[in-house]
């Protein structure tokens, strides 16, 4: 099993920035990579960043430029560094993570990320 913990959410003036922290814990050497998804009410969940084992990143086109993804390997940690933070950010911030043989998705419980206008 693997557990993710999020934390550094928060409330946050536009412009502003925060980095979110993710923990994994268990049996990570099977994970494929990490990621951060964010859900508003009413919306689909979408993934905003993407690190796979190999290094590799991927961002919601949305976020490029503003958001940061990275990685600790010897803590087993995925950040998420959010610079020039816009009220359409405002979410639920997920942690995720995968394996592949067999496939599963982990999830975190959540962390709030409000930017005011």
């Amino acid at each position: 099993q693997v557990r993710l913990v999020e934390s550094g959410g928060g409330l946050v003036q536009a412009g502003g920035s925060l980095r979110l922290s993710c923990a994994a814990s268990g049996s990570t050497s099977s994970l494929k990579g990490m990621g951060w998804y964010r859900q508003v009410p009413g919306k689909q969940r979408e993934l905003v960043a993407l690190l796979t084992s190999g290094g590799s990143t991927n961002y919601l086109d949305s976020v490029k430029g503003r958001f940061t993804i990275s990685g600790d390997n010897a803590k087993n940690t995925v950040y998420l560094q959010m610079n020039s933070l816009k009220a359409e950010d405002t979410a639920v911030y997920y942690c995720n993570a995968y394996r592949m043989t067999p496939f599963y998705n982990y999830w975190g419980q959540g962390t709030q990320v409000t930017v005011s206008s």
